[in-house]
């Protein structure tokens, strides 16, 4: 339970620096909700390109680098 708590916490933190980044002015949980997708969709795509990542910074660097990816997307698909 503790570890879902941080793992939404960490996702939260990546969403907001990623919709910071990309000029994201959506609500807080459209950033948690792309932040968990970065996640997945960041160490899905470094994983594909041979890169792996074995600390802290390197699944922060992965997951902004995935949410962007799904930030562009959604801007582009869903967002009027």
């Amino acid at each position: 339970m503790f570890g879902l708590i941080i793992s939404l916490l960490f996702a939260a933190g990546i969403g907001y620096v990623a919709g910071q980044f990309m000029g994201l002015n959506g609500p807080w949980y459209i950033n948690v909700l792309l932040g968990l997708a970065g996640g997945v969709v960041g160490g899905l795509v470094f994983s594909l390109l041979g890169f792996t990542t074995s600390s802290i910074i390197g699944d922060i660097i992965s997951s902004v680098v995935g949410a962007c990816l799904v930030i562009v997307l959604y801007n582009k698909f869903l967002k009027k």
